[in-house]
């Protein structure tokens, strides 16, 4: 099967330059409990430690640590997100450049952060440039917000979800309904949602590198609670959809807004996570 140009990896990966205010406006955040895992994973603490977030987005990461009281530089490769970064948090410092090829000196981090970004790279390189410029000791750390799946109406929309890609594009946008929590394969089993799930990124997050390092996960629950349109924003900045194109989301949304409002009818959807943090020390 052939994947159209439109919805390949790359152009998927660059899809959030347009639509970078919407991102940051309706993105889920991250819980504090989560930071207190990574530090009990890489048994050092971020209070004063050199953080490079790399793939850092609008920022929701990495004002999440700057507030832990880490020195943070983010890395961000795309012009439209790096404007909205810059916009929002001025004092903070960004460089562009990719996972792939860091822009940074040699053992010069204490905590390398991928935060929702991980799969963008390509594990071959990104992972012996993580090392690269990690401190002895030093830990990579990833984190996914993954929907979590034993929540009936969470489990019933990302069905519907990857049913719709499914009946509208069998051939080709199929391949594009998994959303940023995935992996970079292209076959049909992709639309299916336990690709989604912590136990498969936990065992892809380094398929493609040279040799996987050790590793250690941990998988912390929250849950926001949000008015309908938010939730529908924040489906709507996933980049199957941004490359999908504004008459299909639309639709989309509208016949997912008339669903939400029969299960929530006071009009707040309570979004429920399961973060998936994977943490691996360089030796």
């Amino acid at each position: 099967m052939t994947t159209h140009p439109r919805f390949s990896h790359t152009t998927r990966a660059h899809s959030f330059n347009t639509a970078a205010a919407q991102y940051a406006a309706n993105r889920p955040s991250y819980p504090p409990a989560l930071f207190t895992a990574l530090e009990d994973l890489a048994a050092r603490p971020l209070k004063g430690a050199k953080v490079i977030d790399v793939g850092a987005g609008t920022g929701i990461s990495t004002t999440l640590l700057h507030a832990r009281g880490a020195d943070v530089i983010a890395v961000e490769p795309g012009a439209g997100m790096a404007a909205e970064f810059r916009r929002a948090h001025p004092d903070i410092p960004l460089v562009r450049g990719t996972g792939d090829t860091l822009p940074l000196a040699t053992a010069s981090a204490d905590f390398l952060t991928y935060a929702q970004s991980w799969h963008w790279t390509n594990p071959a390189h990104s992972l012996p440039e993580a090392f690269r410029v990690l401190r002895p000791g030093g830990a990579l750390a990833l984190w996914w917000n993954t929907s979590a799946l034993d929540v009936p109406w969470i489990a019933a929309q990302a069905q519907r979800i990857d049913q719709y890609f499914e009946d509208a594009h069998p051939t080709e946008e199929a391949t594009a309904t998994k959303t940023e929590e995935g992996t970079a394969t292209k076959t049909k089993k992709d639309t299916e949602s336990h690709l989604r799930a912590p136990g498969f990124l936990a065992e892809r997050a380094f398929k493609g590198a040279p040799e996987p390092p050790p590793h250690t996960h941990r998988v912390v629950r929250w849950s926001r609670h949000v008015p309908v349109d938010t939730h529908l924003a924040n489906i709507g900045s996933h980049s199957a959809f941004l490359v999908l194109g504004k008459a299909g989301t639309d639709a989309f949304l509208a016949e997912e807004r008339t669903r939400l409002l029969e299960t929530f009818p006071d009009g707040r959807v309570e979004e429920v996570y399961d973060v998936l943090v994977i943490v691996a020390t360089r030796s």
